[in-house]
């Protein structure tokens, strides 16, 4: 017998004629599932429903191919302005989730897709979780992300379910993990073929099998007189990180599991501070900021890119063809000879091991990189990316012998970060398939890629390659064909400021420890160090005019010493890590006096019109250099500190806004 109640707009409830209930998530006028306050209204309908007639099992599935549930609507914080709303929106889910776990009936959550926030809470409030075994498959609390924590049951079912340590670790860090490694913890009771979820569901929830609960030591760690010891080291670990305290959710999350076993309601005066905090509000705008950035490939014709050819095996080619073949296209890499590529090859395997965990997989992701140093994928390739040496004569030939090979329709695009896209186009017979797509170094774990397009464009390219960026899981920018375009324009007087100081005297560590308490993820000079010295002083010759570089770094690099790659630069480098010794005490201002002609820089970029809006430019900054995201970014900060920092004017001659401070190495071909 199957049952529908007309007026359930978000949910479709089945029943088969053996009593199980198939719940499924679809809500209405949404490309994804969220639990706003209507959606839970209506699942307590559909709760009362069910304890009215009772199943003989429940599974929630979702009817999105976007996923599972990807948490709370976001949109309703807004709604937050009182220590009752912030209670009230506590209490929506926690008392919700709570009847669900004291359902009479087995509950199983069908997980396919993302699982995310309040999304893995309900699936927590389930007696039993199946996840598919797909790629793409992730499960997160990642509310520590928006400055806040799992209210709605996470921080009590997820240490209880697997332990104390590994619930911990994901609530504070809001990792995602995939489909074999929730197998693994046992947040999932097994992980399912998409094609025998079905079955799978149904044996599980009928099978009367007990709810799976911790055992060990991580079972142990969540009994009452052991809490503190876990909760003091996790509190010690945070510190470290955040001396300061940007960010109090993990705090937050500590205390609360630690004192009142998870329970927010008990911590009444410490949620509504954390929901209304500065920090909560500029983290939620962060995340908007990275939902228009993905939204700049929606709403497009999807015409996927199958086939890359990447001309260039140094460090940024090498990287950006193992990424591309990462996420699933067939790629040839091309480059003067077959021991050029080999080193690419390695990273890629490297990279594959790392993030992959299964040989076969690793190796099916290696296979679909091919090394062509004849060039002949050229022919067959629906995007050519040229990451060869940035000079503009050799670019130029490249392009000429690679324009009459293309296939018709296929996109051609560089990475350069320094050249002029509208020079470099004017060799070309049809200048408007030539297309900036600027990458940042680490590729594998630098989430923003900038696109570079010239006055009087067509949409058509820039469309086609933000598409791609979105294929790749990046965050597309677009920018105007500028001198440094956005990033790294904005790092140049950065960087420059930060080897003013050390020529003042100022020690290197003390600088870098002054930005990091900020909130920066890495101090200005030890990202000099691992960009390389000889490039931010060969990039800063270009267009540094009467601005003599720094004593600082003229003298490193006269004598060799130019950062990671040589083992010497502003520090001594061992495996691969920086040897900073102690921190003095930093000069009262100093990180206002770094970041300010940083901010004004960006402000700047605006005002001409490089990147189109100061939202924009925000979220560039942010995912391309790391910004402190507590800041909401940098123009937000500035307009939050009541217009300190001076507004946008004439801009003295610094070290080069066209400098490659975020690339490390290219080749020739």
């Amino acid at each position: 017998m199957n049952t529908q109640a007309p007026l359930w707009q978000h949910w479709q409830l089945r029943r088969d004629a053996d009593g199980l209930a198939w719940l499924t998530i679809d809500r209405a006028g949404s490309k994804v599932n969220a639990l706003s306050a209507d959606v839970l209204r209506e699942f307590n309908q559909v709760l009362d429903a069910l304890q009215a007639d009772r199943p003989q099992g429940l599974v929630i599935r979702s009817g999105k191919s976007t996923g599972f549930i990807l948490g709370a609507d976001i949109d309703e914080f807004g709604d937050v302005r009182s220590a009752d709303d912030a209670q009230a929106l506590v209490e929506r889910g926690w008392t919700t989730f709570n009847r669900l776990a004291r359902a009479p009936y087995p509950t199983l959550a069908l997980i396919e897709g993302n699982c995310l926030g309040g999304g893995l809470e309900l699936a927590l409030a389930c007696r039993y979780r199946l996840v598919a075994d797909t790629p793409d498959t992730a499960l997160a609390l990642p509310e520590v992300m928006l400055g806040i924590f799992p209210a709605w049951g996470g921080m009590q079912r997820l240490p209880a379910l697997i332990g104390a340590p590994a619930a911990l670790d994901m609530m504070l860090t809001g990792r995602r993990i995939d489909a074999r490694r929730a197998a693994a913890l046992g947040l999932a009771d097994a992980r399912v073929p998409v094609r025998l979820l079905d079955a799978a569901a149904r044996q599980q929830v009928l099978s009367g099998r007990a709810r799976r609960r911790a055992r060990g030591i991580g079972g142990l760690l969540n009994w009452r007189p052991l809490r503190g010891l876990v909760a003091a080291r996790a509190r010690k670990q945070v510190q470290a990180k955040d001396p300061l305290g940007h960010y109090p959710a993990p705090l937050a999350i500590i205390d609360t599991w630690e004192k009142h076993n998870g329970d927010p309601l008990r911590a009444r005066e410490q949620t509504a501070r954390l929901v209304q905090s500065d920090t909560a509000r500029n983290l939620v705008r962060v995340f908007r900021l990275q939902e228009r950035l993905k939204g700049v490939a929606r709403g497009e014709p999807a015409v996927p890119i199958r086939h890359v050819h990447v001309v260039g095996a140094g460090v940024m080619g090498g990287d950006i063809a193992a990424w591309c073949a990462y996420k699933g296209m067939s790629v040839t890499l091309q480059d003067r000879d077959t021991a050029l590529i080999a080193p690419a090859l390695g990273r890629a395997a490297t990279l594959y091991a790392r993030r992959l965990k299964d040989k076969r997989a690793a190796r099916a992701a290696l296979d679909r990189l091919t090394p062509d140093p004849e060039g002949r994928g050229v022919a067959r390739a629906d995007l050519v990316i040229e990451a060869i040496s940035e000079r503009e004569e050799v670019k130029e030939a490249l392009y000429r012998s690679l324009e009459p090979r293309l296939k018709p329709g296929a996109l051609l695009a560089t990475n350069t970060s320094s050249l002029s896209l509208a020079r470099l186009r004017s060799v070309l017979q049809r200048p408007e398939r030539l297309v900036g797509i600027h990458f940042f170094n680490p590729v594998a774990k630098m989430p923003l890629v900038e696109i570079v397009t010239c006055p009087g464009d067509t949409p058509e390219a820039g469309q086609r390659a933000a598409a791609f960026v979105a294929q790749l899981g990046k965050l597309p920018l677009p920018v105007h064909d500028a001198p440094g375009f956005l990033v790294n324009a904005v790092l140049a007087p950065y960087l420059l400021e930060a080897m003013r100081c050390v020529d003042e005297g100022i020690a290197p560590a003390t600088i870098d420890a002054a930005l990091t308490a900020f909130g920066m993820p890495m101090g200005p000079l030890e990202l000099a160090d691992t960009v390389g010295l000889d490039i931010v002083l060969d990039a800063g010759k270009q267009l540094t005019q009467q601005a003599e570089p720094p004593r600082c770094l003229r003298e490193r690099t006269a004598r060799g010493d130019l950062g990671k790659k040589t083992g010497a630069g502003f520090y001594r480098w061992q495996n691969g890590r920086a040897q900073k010794g102690q921190a003095g005490t930093p000069p009262t201002g100093l990180a206002e006096r770094l970041v300010t002609p940083l901010i004004e820089r960006t402000a700047r970029q605006v005002a001409d019109g490089v990147v189109a809006d100061a939202d924009l430019a925000d979220a560039g900054v942010i995912f391309g250099t790391g910004f402190a995201p507590f800041t909401g970014g940098p123009l937000h900060y500035r307009d939050n500190q009541g217009g300190r920092v001076r507004p946008p004017g004439p801009i003295e001659p610094t070290l080069s806004p066209n400098a490659t401070f975020t690339e490390t190495g290219r080749s020739d071909p």
